[in-house]
């Protein structure tokens, strides 16, 4: 993260970058208190592989502009399930159908369910 910004406003960002793009049920888990991988997972979903493309792609964009660089990206070629490591952040983007076979909110179930971006 850049000194201006908080973990919090990359949150945000992020957010407002998937809702942009038409990602449905997104989803942001705290998972401080139980890894050190990262601090939260932001998770999305896309209708098909062209729109995860384009979430990612948008995502990357508008933090890159505010000078937020993405560590890695996983996944970007078969498009069915994106990672983006963003060191406190890690955004996963889905096709649905890859959403529900690996359902990682219920993997990660212990963490705490932000419900609203205004919780942040």
């Amino acid at each position: 993260m850049n000194n201006e910004m908080t973990t919090k406003d990359v949150l945000k960002d992020i957010y407002k970058a998937l809702e942009d793009k038409k990602a449905s049920d997104i989803s942001i888990i705290d998972i401080s208190s139980l890894s050190v991988v990262a601090d939260y997972f932001v998770i999305a979903s896309a209708d098909n592989t062209r729109q995860t493309a384009a979430l990612c792609d948008n995502v990357e964009d508008i933090l890159g502009r505010k000078g937020i660089e993405v560590r890695q990206i996983e996944g970007r070629n078969a498009a069915n399930w994106i990672l983006m490591d963003y060191r406190d952040i890690i955004v996963h983007i889905f096709d649905k159908e890859n959403r529900l076979f690996y359902d990682i909110e219920r993997i990660w179930k212990d963490g705490r369910k932000i419900v609203s971006i205004d919780e942040l």
